[in-house]
């Protein structure tokens, strides 16, 4: 999913967004998400395991975006009902507790991950898959972090609704802190 021989870039047009069994495209999500966010061989490895766990998890569900001339995926995203208990939950709650945000772990879907091949940023594919996810959540608000930059991600999350419940939360292993995100469903439009 390149920029095609005449230099120009794909057509978001011809990308349609629907449920994916993300469990048996597992593989292809995840080479989407390592040329979006640039992971490693061994990286991915351990993420395909940390996926498939997700899954499972009741209420979990995934969407792709997917071109309608060769069925790749060009993006997707998943997310599941938050639980406190879920490691995600224990490493960012004394971050939200410190803001006086920790509320926002109950009652809140959570999106797991969201990734756009690179050549299809900036066309709206990233707000499509995140407010069709999220429109059929059954809690009333979203949460989510982000690397703790200013980002083209941050920017839609922003526009969408999200608001910085707690920053600097750094999850172990992770190089860079990250920024705990939250916000009313539906997401502004």
């Amino acid at each position: 999913m390149t920029p095609s021989a005449s230099g120009a870039a794909p057509d978001a047009r011809d990308i349609t967004v629907g449920p994916i069994d993300l469990a048996a495209r597992v593989d292809e999500a995840l080479a989407v998400q390592a040329q979006a966010f640039g992971l490693s061989p061994e990286e991915i490895a351990v993420r395909r395991h940390i996926v498939l766990r997700h899954l499972a998890h009741p209420g979990a569900r995934a969407l792709g975006a997917l071109s309608t001339a060769t069925g790749a995926l060009a993006g997707f995203i998943y997310g599941m009902p938050n639980d406190r208990a879920q490691w995600w939950s224990t490493v960012v709650e004394p971050y939200l507790r410190r803001a006086g945000h920790d509320g926002w772990l109950d009652d809140s879907f959570t999106i797991t991950e969201l990734h756009v091949l690179p050549a299809y940023q900036g066309r709206g594919i990233g707000t499509r898959l995140i407010t069709t996810l999220t429109d059929a959540a059954d809690e009333p608000r979203s949460i989510l972090s982000a690397i703790d930059i200013e980002s083209p991600a941050r920017r839609l999350y922003r526009r969408l609704g999200y608001q910085d419940l707690a920053r600097r939360v750094h999850f172990p292993s992770a190089p860079s802190p990250y920024a705990v995100m939250g916000a009313e469903l539906p997401l502004r439009r």
